[in-house]
């Protein structure tokens, strides 16, 4: 999975709009290799984050789960406490 994807489900606040389209254009990076795709390819690209969009957000709004929502800061905190362990430093 791609690092810079981030978990976004079963959070509070409930992820927005934004980070789900931020995940989708990320993912599609991923499976295209283009970082920023050519003009001759810009269409598809645009059009594959539309639908990867729609179908996150989908699925974040069908889940359902009993487990109290994450904290966003928490978590954070989690993955700094990880990086200063794996690499010895904490990221700023």
């Amino acid at each position: 999975m791609c690092r810079n994807i981030k978990t976004l489900f079963n959070f509070e606040p409930p992820a927005t709009d934004e980070e789900v389209r931020a995940a989708a254009l990320q993912f599609v990076r991923k499976l295209s290799g283009f970082n920023s795709p050519s003009k001759a390819n810009r269409a598809a690209f645009d059009a594959a984050v539309e639908e990867v969009f729609a179908a996150g957000r989908r699925l974040l709004d069908g889940l359902e789960t009993q487990a109290p929502p994450r904290d966003r800061e928490v978590e954070a905190e989690k993955a700094k406490a990880r990086s200063a362990e794996r690499f010895g430093r904490v990221p700023a």
